[in-house]
C-alpha cells in the first residue's frame, strides 16, 4: 500500500502533510522550522522515513506562467540532496498557487496573523499533495 508525503519548502519553514491510509485526500501534519541546509535534509528524510512513507511529493515552485525562479533552483538542490539521502522515491509538484490557497483558508477561519505562520506551510503541504491524489485518480 502507499503511503505519500509530501513537502512544502520554503526557506525557513518545511510544511508536512500526509495522506490518508487510502489515499483519498491529504492531512496537514507539521512545520519544521530549518536550522541548516545539511541538517534539514537529514530531517526531512527521517520525516518521511517515520510517517512511512513509500512516496515523497515536493512542490516546486514556478512563476505564474510556468517558468523557473531563483526560488526553483534553490527548491530543486534541495531536492536533489534528498534524494541522495533517501532510497524512497521523490516526485516534484507544481505548487503554485498552494500558499495563497492556506492563507485564505486560515483568514477565512479567523486565525490570527501571528498564529498562521505554524500552520500555513503543512496546510500548503497539504494542497500539493492533494493535487497530486487527484492526478492519481484520473
Amino acid at each position: 500500500m502507499e503511503r505519500y508525503v509530501a513537502f512544502d519548502i520554503g526557506d525557513r519553514r518545511i510544511g508536512v502533510a500526509i495522506s490518508d491510509p487510502f489515499n483519498t485526500y491529504a492531512l496537514p501534519s507539521q512545520t519544521y522550522f530549518r536550522k541548516g541546509f545539511k541538517e534539514d535534509v537529514e530531517a526531512i528524510a527521517q520525516i518521511a522515513s517515520s510517517k512511512g512513507a513509500t512516496v515523497i511529493i515536493c512542490g516546486l515552485p514556478v512563476n505564474f506562467d510556468g517558468t523557473e525562479a531563483v526560488q526553483t533552483e534553490k527548491t530543486r538542490r534541495f531536492i536533489d540532496a534528498l534524494k541522495k539521502k533517501t532510497a524512497i522515491p521523490v516526485i516534484c509538484e507544481d505548487e503554485r498557487f498552494t500558499t495563497k490557497m492556506a492563507h485564505e483558508t486560515l483568514i477565512s477561519e479567523g486565525m490570527r496573523r501571528e498564529k498562521r505562520k505554524n500552520y500555513v506551510d503543512a496546510l500548503a503541504a497539504a494542497n500539493i499533495l492533494d493535487g497530486y491524489l487527484s492526478k492519481l485518480k484520473k
